[in-house]
């Protein structure tokens, strides 16, 4: 045999080999896989082995708590003139102390129960979904159906030291109304002329599918909010004994029965995005069961009274749980006031639907 052939043969076996051991490896690594897969299977059943650790998770937020309305910063009042800058400070002062001023030892005047407005209006009315003031200098004047009238601010705040303070109304003339007034306008400068703001007011809570108990809100009191208001309700009056360091809840000295947060939904809604002290509405303590029933067993607590018969002069317009009859509706007061709601509010849809419905079929001329 030539060289040259030989030279050939040897080439085409050792292409050959390197074919075969290469071949020879790989089956020996896909072994290994099959292996160790089998092997993973057993120790880990019904797991993947894909790894997700570093995978981000999209989290949209909850719209209704973000970009919410922001009192004005301090330092804006430099930019005020004095006599206004010194009405706005009063106003805010008589908001967060109301007691030290206008309670049963007020400074000024003897007109309310010794609470403070900033009891129910956090941080003087400038707290998110804590019943601020954001939206008040937009939307007044307005119609409210609870006094079937037109009302501007000095009605409104009145409101407030008969029902919430359950005292007397201010004189609309007076240094204190004024500066109130000067205080609330304040806070809206920002807000649109007819605009709500996110964030005004109090976070409307989804209704429960059963009636609100406040037998399980006696218990969420006892746990959550009993420290700070006592079990008596009654709250913790400061040393000075002008105002409370922790408001009643219940008693002579709290709200009384024409108060906004005598309606169930205010009340579960406060104290579900501000209460125990300190809450705030991206970290709530409460679930929505447990603020329907905390505020079911408070507000079944006895307080002042207050006549309201010249409320809702149209009782078709009572919110759906507006405690005191009579109704435009077949329900009775405890539903009305504890739930559950549902009810109430598709008796009054279908019925406003055939109302508008009747309202807009032409009458045959006679």
């Amino acid at each position: 045999m030539k060289s040259s052939e030989i030279q050939k043969t040897l080439s085409s076996l050792s292409s050959s080999f390197r074919w075969l051991s290469g071949t020879i490896v790989a089956l020996a690594l896909l072994f290994v896989v099959f292996i160790f897969q089998m092997t993973l299977s057993e120790v880990m059943p019904n797991q993947t082995v894909t790894s997700t650790e570093n995978k981000p998770t999209l989290v949209i937020p909850d719209s209704n708590f973000t970009h919410l309305w922001q009192a004005p910063a301090d330092w804006r009042l430099m930019q005020v003139d004095p006599e206004t800058k010194k009405k706005i400070q009063y106003g805010e002062q008589l908001i967060a102390h109301t007691a030290e001023y206008l309670g049963p030892n007020g400074s000024v005047r003897t007109i309310s129960n010794g609470m403070n407005c900033q009891n129910c209006h956090l941080d003087a009315g400038k707290k998110a979904w804590g019943n601020n003031y954001g939206a008040v200098e937009a939307t007044y004047p307005k119609f409210r159906a609870r006094s079937g009238k037109i009302e501007n601010q000095i009605k409104r705040v009145n409101d407030c030291f008969e029902r919430s303070l359950n005292g007397k109304a201010l004189d609309s003339n007076s240094r204190e109304m004024q500066s109130v007034l000067a205080y609330i306008k304040w806070l809206g400068s920002d807000v649109p002329k007819k605009k709500i703001p996110r964030g005004a007011g109090i976070f409307k809570i989804p209704m429960l599918s059963r009636a609100s108990d406040p037998a399980k809100g006696k218990l969420v009191y006892e746990a959550k909010c009993q420290t700070c208001h006592q079990a008596n309700g009654a709250g913790v009056l400061a040393e000075n004994a002008k105002a409370y360091t922790y408001p009643p809840l219940w008693g002579k000295h709290s709200y009384n029965t024409g108060a906004g947060l005598y309606r169930i939904s205010n009340l579960a809604g406060y104290v579900k995005y501000n209460m125990p002290l300190g809450v705030n509405y991206d970290s709530p303590q409460l679930s929505n069961e447990e603020a329907w029933d905390v505020a079911a067993f408070i507000n079944s607590m006895p307080r002042p009274e207050k006549d309201l018969s010249n409320d809702w002069p149209d009782i078709a317009s009572k919110p759906f749980d507006h405690p005191f009859g009579p109704y435009s509706d077949p329900f009775s007061e405890e539903q009305h006031k504890f739930g559950p709601y549902k009810a109430i509010k598709d008796w009054h849809k279908s019925h406003d639907k055939k109302k508008n419905q009747l309202s807009k079929t032409p009458i045959a001329s006679l």
